[in-house]
């Protein structure tokens, strides 16, 4: 008996798993560790970065920004020219880098959230397909109805490019507003409200000398506000303009006041495929809702 147990324990009879934890403390131990216990999220955010730095760097190189923007960037009458790839890779392209820091701390805040939720893989899923499908939907409105002067505000002119995360953003916020519409959050306005007013401003400095001034205070106090939000100091905090509210409502007062106020001043944000990202969700939502009806009633009510 003593004979056959300790030629079970021989290492040639181990599973390779069985070894690994057996012996432990090797960096390709500590490797597999770090990638699996990486959420899909943070896999995401690292792979938003890296993308955002390789475009900045092609830029610097000397590339023609409006080449790199056409290769990587969503634009109705260049998606409609065959360019069907950039549904998927404006996904995770940025040009400003306060457009993606801001994009990036809210995919992280509630993307890993979503994500406990629903699961690794179906979260993946989810992220990609509503992300597609709010650039699909922002194409098809700016090709047939952004070429006007009216539906260029509304809908955004079809040479227009468009990058950015916050479709796919826009898809987790909705899929939320369905699993825990009644969980108490805080939109941070600060930053949406210092970019309409920088889009007033631009029209009154226009290429002129205030106008760099008002650019750097605007990015200044983005950064300032994001930040200000982890602040013990009550008063720092306020400077950020968080307003409290139940999470059905983030995404629709995150939308409708950009879209009102985007028929007076052109705004850069993009939102007709925020409102497409939502939509996304939302459908979504509704089929998590019938499929697993009590298990959905069971976290509504837990977040509530």
């Amino acid at each position: 008996m003593e004979k056959w147990f300790d030629s079970k324990l021989e290492k040639s009879n181990l599973r390779r798993h069985t070894i690994r934890r057996i012996e432990g403390g090797t960096a390709l131990d500590f490797t597999n560790y770090f990638f699996r216990k990486l959420s899909i999220t943070n896999w995401l955010i690292i792979l938003n970065v890296v993308i955002y730095l390789f475009v900045i760097i092609l830029i610097a190189l000397g590339f023609n920004e409006l080449t790199v923007l056409s290769f990587f960037a969503l634009q109705a009458n260049g998606f409609f020219s065959g360019a069907f790839w950039t549904l998927l890779s404006s996904m995770f392209t940025h040009i400003w880098l306060p457009h993606l820091f801001f994009n990036m701390i809210s995919l992280f805040f509630i993307g890993n959230f979503l994500e406990k939720i629903i699961g690794r893989k179906r979260f993946l899923w989810f992220y990609i397909i509503s992300g597609i499908f709010a650039g699909f939907f922002y194409v098809i409105l700016s090709f047939y109805f952004g070429a006007t002067e009216l539906g260029a505000k509304i809908f955004v002119n079809p040479d227009a490019h468009s990058v950015g995360a916050s479709g796919a953003i826009f898809g987790v916020a909705g899929l939320l507003s369905i699993l825990t519409p009644m969980m108490k959050v805080y939109l941070i306005a600060g930053p949406m409200i210092a970019i309409i007013i920088q889009s007033f401003l631009s029209i009154l400095f226009y290429n002129g000398t205030g106008s760099g001034i008002i650019n750097f205070l605007v990015t200044f106090y983005i950064f300032f506000s994001i930040f200000s939000i982890f602040s013990l100091n009550p008063i720092i905090r306020r400077l950020s303009i968080p307003i409290r509210m139940p999470f059905w409502l983030l995404p629709l007062i995150a939308i409708i006041p950009l879209i009102i106020i985007g028929l007076f001043v052109q705004l850069p944000i993009g939102n007709t495929a925020h409102l497409g990202g939502l939509v996304a969700g939302l459908i979504y939502g509704q089929y998590l809702k019938k499929k697993y009806r009590k298990k959905i009633n069971f976290i509504s009510r837990y977040f509530q």
